[in-house]
Parts: structure tokens; sequence; C-alpha cells
């Protein structure tokens, strides 16, 4: 659906001209326009400012690779950022919140119990937003190395997913303006790339959440 509504986009709207100027100046600002992306990002997280649309941007703007690792840098980041508030700066106010939160008692206790493996259950699991357990981790026993690495390990599979939606957008987009000539085989890689990762991704969701369902059972 995505893919469909940019090839709508690109020949109503001058988007071969934004992906030209996007292009031009993250291409002059080379590794510190990187570096950029993942701090805004991570100021957008520690904001509660929704990810998704900065995570496809990357992917738009910077491809697969360096995009793939613009957006985990700047969301392990900005986890650590929210983490690190809650613990030390705004403690009592993140708990005021956390106490209308019911999920949150669930998982203060399984993280008792199992540390890390909650954190990064929970990062694959997308039924639990990113920018809000980045604070809730905080008020939990987990260390802050524990947490971050599980975090940054947990969110690899969606940071996959949504900046390969971007790359594949461009291509799209790309390819709709008369930028670039590609072959079917090409385009046929790519569903098949996109397809592959939507699977992957689907799959070590659902175990994220069988094992959380598991877990949930044995502390009843």
């Amino acid at each position: 659906m995505a893919l469909l509504l940019l090839v709508g986009a690109a020949h109503r709207l001058p988007i071969g001209a934004w992906l030209r100027d996007l292009n031009d100046l993250f291409a002059r600002l080379g590794f510190s326009g990187i570096a950029l992306f993942a701090v805004v990002y991570a100021l957008a997280a520690i904001l509660f400012v929704p990810g998704s649309a900065l995570t496809i941007g990357a992917g738009v703007i910077y491809g697969l690779g360096w995009g793939f690792v613009a957006v985990s840098a700047g969301s392990t980041l900005g986890a650590a950022g929210g983490f690190l508030i809650a613990r030390y700066l705004a403690r009592r106010r993140v708990e005021r919140w956390a106490a209308a939160n019911p999920r949150f008692a669930a998982i203060d206790q399984a993280v008792g119990r199992e540390g890390w493996k909650i954190v990064l259950l929970t990062r694959l699991s997308p039924a639990f937003p990113y920018t809000l357990l980045n604070y809730l981790y905080g008020l939990t026993r987990v260390s802050f190395g524990a947490y971050v690495l599980a975090s940054w390990v947990g969110m690899m599979p969606g940071t996959l997913l949504y900046v390969y939606l971007g790359f594949a957008g461009r291509a799209v987009a790309q390819a709709a303006t008369g930028q670039a000539r590609r072959t079917p085989a090409e385009h046929a890689m790519w569903a098949v790339g996109l397809l592959a990762t939507l699977a992957v991704t689907i799959y070590v969701t659902r175990l994220a959440r069988r094992a959380l369902r598991s877990r949930a059972d044995v502390s009843t």
C-alpha cells in the first residue's frame, strides 16, 4: 500500500526534485549528516515524537545500509536518554505516570525475575510503545548496560523493515519520475527483499509475544 501511494504521489508532487535536494544535502554533509540524523532521532524519541516517519525517511535519504545504521544509533541513543531521565532526573514524575499504566507493574515484576530478557522481548513486540518503554525501564532494576544492549538488538527487526520501506519507496519514486531505469529483475529483487523482511519481522514478533505470554502464565 505504501509503495502504491508513493507511485501515485510521484506523478502529482515534485518528489523527484525533493529527492535530489535531500540527496545533495546529505551527500555534502557526509558522515556528519548521519550523526546529525541520529541525534535528531534520539531527541525526537525523548520528546515522544513517533519515529516511524523518520525511520522510513532514513531509508529514502541514505538507502538501506546507512539508513539502518543512522536509525539504529538514533533509536538506541533515544532509549538510553529516556532511561536516564526517568532514573535520575524526573523519577517522581515518571513514577506517577507509570502508576496509571496497568502494564508497568507486570513489566516491573518480570524484569525483576528475568532482567534483560524481558527488555529484549518487549522491544521485539510492537504491542509495547517504544518511547513509553524508554522511560518505564528507568524505574526498574535492570542495569543500564544490559538495557541498552537488549534494546539495541530488540529494535533491529522493526528498524530494518521500516528502513527497507523507505529504500524501496525511493526506488519506486525514482523510477516513476524517470530518474532511474530499473530492470524487471531489480524490481523483483526489491519486492522479494521486502516480503522476506516483512516475513522475518512478523515471525520474530510472534515468537516474542508467545514468550511473553508464557512468562505471564508462569507468574500467575
